[in-house]
């Protein structure tokens, strides 16, 4: 049963990988005021838990590692936040990702051949942990804000993935959440339009004009590009 908007507290901002999830939610959270939360991406992760090495160098079980310890930051940082949010992400990303590296291999490209079988026990540990995963989404979030595949993917060299991975991951994470039957709004177009779509939707409050929320959420998300690299190149000298 879909909730009443003014039940509607928490909420999850979804999509693959380059499709502006960061610098939506952050601009959503200037806009409105709503809190936002997020867990670090893998390749951040990646630095403190294994040091030296690339997403391309990791192994399966590494991988699921790294999968975990997104999850349980994500899931610590909301229930931190009991008067709602804005999530960048979600716990089904985690699902999703996993899956479609299963499917796709560990370092999936457009060569890949889809007609290969994925190893079984790797297709079962990632169901077993996405039985977790959606179980959480249930529970923790009120409604998803599907961001489309509509911009370029970025190759800087720490996303190991295809313009296929992506609409794979697409693909899975919609029928995921029809799956489990949690709204869902899709939202396209420039960052502008998405906020003032999300803003009229949900008939949310804006503290700010749309420009400026925009503006300084770029801002943070090249700040925060530089110390990733910085702290990168660190563990690397």
């Amino acid at each position: 049963m879909t909730r009443p908007l003014t039940q509607v507290r928490r909420f999850a901002v979804s999509g693959t990988y380059c499709t502006g999830k960061t610098t939506t939610t952050i601009a959503l959270s200037h806009l409105t005021g709503i809190p936002r939360t997020h867990a670090r991406t893998m390749r951040e992760i990646l630095v403190d838990a294994l040091p030296g090495k690339r997403l391309e160098d990791c192994t399966a079980p590494e991988l699921f590692q790294l999968g975990i310890r997104r999850f349980t930051e994500r899931a610590v940082h909301e229930s931190h936040l009991d008067d709602g949010f804005v999530s960048d992400g979600s716990s089904l990303h985690e699902w999703v990702y996993g899956k479609v590296r299963v499917r796709a291999g560990i370092h999936p490209s457009d060569g890949y051949d889809a007609g290969e079988a994925p190893p079984d026990f790797f297709e079962e540990v990632i169901d077993n942990m996405g039985s977790v995963f959606k179980g959480h989404a249930r529970q923790a979030y009120d409604v998803f804000i599907h961001l489309p595949v509509e911009f370029d993917l970025v190759t800087d060299g720490h996303r190991p993935v295809s313009e296929r991975f992506r609409l794979m991951s697409d693909e899975l994470l919609r029928a995921t959440l029809d799956e489990l039957a949690i709204p869902y709004h899709v939202v396209g177009g420039s960052i502008e339009h998405r906020l003032a779509t999300i803003v009229d939707i949900f008939g949310l409050p804006a503290r700010m004009g749309l420009d400026r929320a925009v503006e300084l959420a770029r801002a943070e998300t090249a700040a925060a590009a530089r110390d990733f690299a910085a702290a990168t190149a660190r563990h690397h000298d």
